[in-house]
């Protein structure tokens, strides 16, 4: 007599099965219709991209909209957070053990996580993205930032964006190929309508999730993704850009060498980022055998906890405080302190098992040391420095130092101030961060840990497939048969009806 385990996974087999066969009928019948309609291939495929963005913008949106609600359930209370004196310690430390919670119940799905996961999605398994997986990070890192947790939300909407153009692309029955090219639209797509910046979402699905692996043929794709996320973005949450950025001066092209010399101290501290975060994960890794993964979380919540009661403006993204560093609203020793809680905490949350993106701790950590430089020089050396611009300048050459993305933080930065004359400082900085970092790890934060998992990836696909996938990734369980005398009619039917495209014939 059969388990009640057995049958319910026959079931789910039985039923999965005809889920398949259904879906591929719909496939069947959508090609026929577009078939009969006669357009040309290109307006299929812009059809296909401004649906894929629209929906990738939903999804970004989505993220946003939730963290909103989590972040105003635990902190928008009456009074506000000094109503809740030390009782807000607690908070963050909840959000880490929920998250554990999540993680003990779907290991699977919690260890697929972030801007790593999109790059093999896409490199290896042709854009297919599980939508589990997909759920399981649009809630998990939404409850982190909500409760307090000083991380980005950009690798989450990504990821988001991804997954739910993935599902989309399965339905509607994509060749690999488009695929690929979709999910990663999706990718940039999300980042366009979490940042209100559609370029930026270009160039993050070219430089990070395709790893400059561009092709001509993808980059429409990607700009009518990204302009249809964030006209969804727009139309949603307004037209307001993330930061307001007031007149500033860059002063006379004499100076325009600090650029470049702050650009470098950018990339030291990039390059302090990435190593500390490596060394971090791999310290929790070994405690992580002695002891359990909820004690190690718990204990990062209370120091974030802690960190939030003495300066509340380390809670979650923390786009108010970068709002006062550009309005020069913060002095100097805050901003000091704000930089060295946001550096160790992000490495400490993540590092813990927490979920998130380290896009906008790096527009932090840009914000802060670029006021500073400014302050500092203004003060030791008597130099008149405007430490808004060099505020925007460091934000772009800490966000391209750490995540390897020259050409998205440029574009990222010149949207947000719409002023052509402050690209020139704007490129010296990321330039000098990006020489900087290069020159010493020689490839960018997400190709390390790639190579560390033992993929080794070249111009977007992995150049050692084999040693890095099991016979049970490329096994199939359900396969088609048909005897040699097959009537050609039977054939075709059950062709149509079957998800493969492969008819193996026995005698």
């Amino acid at each position: 007599m059969k388990s009640m385990k057995e049958q319910h996974r026959n079931r789910a087999f039985v039923n999965g099965k005809k889920l398949r066969h259904l879906v591929r009928k719909h496939q069947i019948r959508l090609g026929r219709a577009l078939a009969q309609l006669g357009l040309p291939e290109y307006t299929i495929l812009t059809i296909f991209a401004i649906v894929m963005g629209t929906a990738a913008g939903f999804a970004g949106v989505g993220l946003h909209e939730l963290v909103g609600l989590i972040s105003h359930l635990c902190f928008g209370v009456p009074g506000g957070l000094a109503s809740l004196g030390v009782l807000v310690v607690l908070i963050p430390t909840a959000g880490m053990l929920i998250q554990s919670l999540m993680a003990t119940l779907a290991p699977r799905a919690a260890s697929q996580k972030g801007v790593l996961e999109i790059i093999k999605c896409v490199g290896l398994h042709n854009g297919h993205l599980p939508f589990r997986t997909t759920l399981f990070h649009f809630f998990a890192p939404a409850i982190c930032i909500g409760t307090g947790g000083t991380v980005g939300p950009e690798a989450p909407a990504a990821q988001a964006g991804a997954g739910v153009v993935s599902a989309l692309g399965r339905g509607l029955g994509l060749a690999d190929a488009r695929q690929r090219v979709f999910t990663a639209a999706g990718a940039g797509a999300a980042i366009a309508a979490i940042f209100n910046s559609p370029l930026a979402g270009v160039f993050f699905a070219i430089e990070v999730v395709l790893l400059h692996d561009f092709r001509a043929s993808a980059l429409s794709a990607f700009l009518l993704a990204s302009v249809s996320a964030s006209a969804v973005a727009r139309i949603i949450l307004g037209n307001e850009p993330a930061f307001l950025i007031h007149s500033f001066a860059i002063g006379t092209y004499r100076m325009f060498p600090l650029y470049l010399l702050m650009g470098v101290g950018a990339g030291l501290i990039s390059i302090a980022f990435i190593r500390v975060n490596e060394w971090t994960k791999r310290c929790f890794s070994a405690v992580y055998q002695r002891a359990p993964k909820a004690v190690g979380m718990a204990v990062v919540g209370l120091l974030m906890g802690a960190a939030g009661y003495w300066q509340p403006g380390i809670f979650g993204i923390g786009y108010d405080a970068m709002q006062h560093i550009l309005d020069n609203a913060l002095p100097s020793n805050t901003i000091l302190v704000l930089l060295g809680l946001k550096f160790g905490l992000v490495i400490l949350i993540l590092a813990a098992g927490g979920f998130g993106g380290v896009f906008a701790p790096s527009l932090f950590l840009g914000a802060c040391f670029g006021h500073l430089f400014a302050t500092s020089m203004s003060q030791f050396f008597g130099l008149s420095l405007d430490p808004t611009a060099y505020t925007l300048v460091g934000m772009g050459a800490v966000l391209a130092g750490i995540n390897s993305v020259p050409l998205t933080a440029i574009m990222m930065l010149f949207e947000m101030t719409n002023d052509y004359h402050f690209i020139l400082p704007l490129m010296l900085g990321v330039v000098g961060s990006t020489l900087v970092v290069q020159m010493t790890l020689k490839g960018s934060i997400y190709a390390r840990e790639l190579e560390r998992q033992g993929y080794h990836y070249s111009m977007g696909r992995d150049v050692r497939i084999l040693e890095t996938i099991s016979v049970g990734q490329v096994m199939r369980k359900e396969i088609l048969t048909v005897k040699e005398s097959t009537p050609l009619a039977e054939l075709i039917r059950e062709s149509l009806n079957h998800p493969h495209e492969t008819i193996y014939t026995t005698n």
